[in-house]
């Protein structure tokens, strides 16, 4: 019996996954239901069944079961279309082979249609050319095919090759074009600017350390023999293979500074390059934004985008002009690697609750505050993505615009022409709007419009830059905005900021101190023996021992977190808080009533996320530990807990202990 090739992926997708699915059940990685869930929802989908599991279970598979799975479905598809399988990491490919036969022989347009690749040509009676296909048995692709080869007495050798192992290879063709565009580009701006005529002596930049893939490094060090545009090339794939969000190239009086921001550290990433190609890399990366290379005495911004492993990455490009040279950071917008939904960001089920029920509210305001690079964005474009309807008219002004949302209209702020984020907001409610997203709120003009359009049919969304939610409150009163029209037009405001997740493969548990307790407003008669976890992070010297020796954590590479976690502190603005806020009260005052009225404070969540084992203590301390908080915290413990929980004695607001057990009240 046959099938055709739709019903053979059927199968692969009902049966074939077994045996690594009885793998992982039998390791404690997942469990049935969760694997049956996995399935199913890969079927719909066609989602990876790896990506799959990774985001019902909140853990990363480790390399060796990827490469199991890898392995199974290689040998999987080689039963299944009758030809060799291949394994880039295994069998080699010749770059410069894949590059020539695509230049000559089969277009890329036909290789991205078909999804397949030609590895090599073969020397055999008749000639032959080998070609990786990720769906081997489609006939148009092996019609067009042999009408290519055909006339020049080639025939068709098939391979199979996974998806993603086509989008690897077919990315390092078109990295490698771009690269050569963007070389003689480059080569042509060096005979206008004088700095960057003499490039001799920087071919030891080829050899300046990165971990980055063995392949990428070939394909870099092929642009044209520019070093500079290599070394550029380099600090980009490196920050996007290392899943970064800023780059820092930051000119020192003795050396050039590399620094990338990871999970809101920054850490250096190479070594210190030399002072002299300080110059060169600048104007380099200016050339890639489309800035002025010969104005060096004023800010610039720009833009950078790059395909990258088969999808497109954005950079945010600022140039700033210091004592040694200009300072270049680089913001990486990749819509690829971050998850919208809420439910994707908010593990606390009453905080994903509370929100969820403001978003859908017809009118009215939601403010998100919290510092730069805290995911203010993902979380309004969350809302946005759970409102986004045929139903629903959706209009964002943005500065810039980060996130690509179908079905949505979303303008670029450009205040040189006079589009700030109020003229765009005027002409939003000339066209019938039902959601707007101003992408910030910095001025009375915005804030008031803002506000007004809340008051008159419209949902809100901005952001502040504030500490907390109740900081919003005195923040729009300081923009000249009158309480009355914030307690009316207010239905919320969510403070955020992001903390490393612990690494789950290599933290250390311990049993938390009375003193260590206590200094974040716990005790250990209230908590009772709980257990807590610390980072394994190691030294530089510590993670080059244990990577020698094989004992380095493969989820963390030695450092002890991996990823990020949310923290939210969500203030529904009730009849108590409008009444406050009419009154002109104080931000302490505001706060000290939504903690009595239910808020969990930025602390009280990051708190529980550390009781669950997501992140540490020293992570509560550097983000968003405050005497501010931990005291409203106290307030609301001592006049909600006005019974003794050891001996149940009745207790006086303002004791802080038992008088007759000596018991902490908090």
């Amino acid at each position: 019996m046959t099938h055709s090739s739709s019903q053979r992926r059927a199968l692969v997708v009902r049966n074939d996954f077994s045996p690594f699915g009885n793998k992982l059940i039998q390791s404690g990685f997942v469990d049935n239901e969760q694997m049956q869930q996995a399935l199913v929802e890969t079927r719909k989908s066609g989602r990876p069944l790896t990506e799959v599991l990774e985001s019902i279970t909140g853990r990363q598979l480790s390399p060796e079961l990827l490469r199991q799975f890898k392995k199974q479905q290689l040998f999987e598809l080689k039963v299944l279309y009758g030809v060799e399988s291949l394994d880039p990491e295994i069998s080699e490919i010749s770059n410069n082979q894949v590059s020539q036969l695509i230049d000559t022989l089969l277009p890329i347009d036909i290789c991205r249609r078909y999804k397949l690749v030609p590895l090599s040509q073969n020397d055999t009676q008749p000639p032959s050319v080998l070609v990786a296909m990720v769906d081997p048995d489609n006939l148009d692709a092996q019609d067009d095919l042999n009408r290519i080869l055909r006339p020049q007495g080639i025939t068709l050798q098939r391979m199979v090759i996974t998806l993603e192992d086509w989008n690897q290879v077919i990315s390092r063709y078109l990295d490698e074009q771009l690269q050569k565009e963007e070389a003689a580009k480059f080569q042509k701006s060096v005979a206008i600017e004088g700095d960057l005529e003499n490039l001799d002596g920087l071919d030891s930049l080829q050899d300046a350390p990165d971990d980055a893939d063995a392949d990428l490094d070939s394909s870099l060090n092929d642009a044209a023999g520019a070093p500079v545009i290599n070394l550029v090339n380099k600090i980009l794939a490196k920050a996007l293979k290392e899943g970064v969000s800023d780059i820092h190239v930051e000119p020192q009086e003795e050396y050039l500074r590399v620094r990338f921001r990871k999970d809101g550290v920054l850490r250096q990433a190479f070594e210190p390059l030399p002072k002299k190609i300080t110059p060169a890399v600048s104007a380099r990366f200016k050339i890639m934004a489309e800035l002025d290379i010969a104005e060096r005495r004023l800010p610039q911004d720009g833009k950078i985008r790059r395909m990258f492993e088969g999808r497109k990455v954005d950079f945010r490009v600022s140039t700033l002009p210091s004592r040694y040279g200009e300072k270049v950071v680089l913001r990486i917008l990749d819509n690829s690697a971050t998850q919208l939904g809420l439910d994707k960001l908010i593990s606390d089920p009453d905080t994903l609750e509370i929100v969820r029920e403001m978003a859908s509210r017809p009118f009215g305001l939601i403010l998100v505050t919290g510092p730069t690079g805290s995911g203010k964005s993902t979380s309004l474009y969350s809302v946005l993505a759970e409102r986004n309807d045929p139903g629903v008219n959706i209009s964002t002004a943005e500065d810039p615009i980060e996130y690509s949302l179908a079905g949505i209209t979303q303008v670029q702020v450009l205040r040189e022409k006079g589009m700030d984020f109020a003229s765009i907001l005027r002409s939003f409610l000339r066209q019938d709007p039902d959601v707007i997203l101003v992408g910030e709120t910095r001025d009375k003009e915005t804030a008031k419009t803002a506000i007004e359009a809340a008051l008159t049919g419209h949902l809100v969304l901005t952001t502040l830059h504030t500490n907390d939610a109740a900081g919003a409150i005195p923040r729009l009163d300081e923009m000249g905005v009158e309480p009355f029209m914030i307690s009316g037009a207010l239905l919320g405001v969510l403070a955020q900021r992001l903390m490393r997740r612990v690494c789950a493969e290599c933290r250390l548990p311990y049993q938390p101190s009375a003193a260590e307790l206590a200094r974040f407003g716990l005790s250990v008669a209230s908590e009772g023996e709980i257990t807590l976890y610390k980072a394994n992070t190691l030294r530089s010297d510590e993670i080059s021992t244990a990577r020698s020796q094989g004992t380095l954590c493969q989820n963390c590479n030695g450092l002890g977190y991996r990823g990020r976690v949310g923290v939210y502190e969500v203030m529904q603005i009730t009849e108590r808080l409008q009444g406050l806020i009419s009154q002109g009260a104080s931000a302490e005052r505001i706060k000290e009533v939504a903690v009595e009225d239910g808020m969990i404070t930025l602390l009280a969540y990051s708190l529980n996320l550390v009781r669950q084992g997501q992140t540490t203590l020293e992570e509560v301390e550097r983000v968003t530990f405050t005497d501010s908080g931990l005291e409203a915290e106290l307030k609301a413990k001592r006049k909600s807990s006005l019974t003794c929980s050891c001996c149940s004695a009745e207790l006086q607001p303002e004791w802080l202990d038992c008088p007759y057990c000596m018991t902490p009240r908090f």
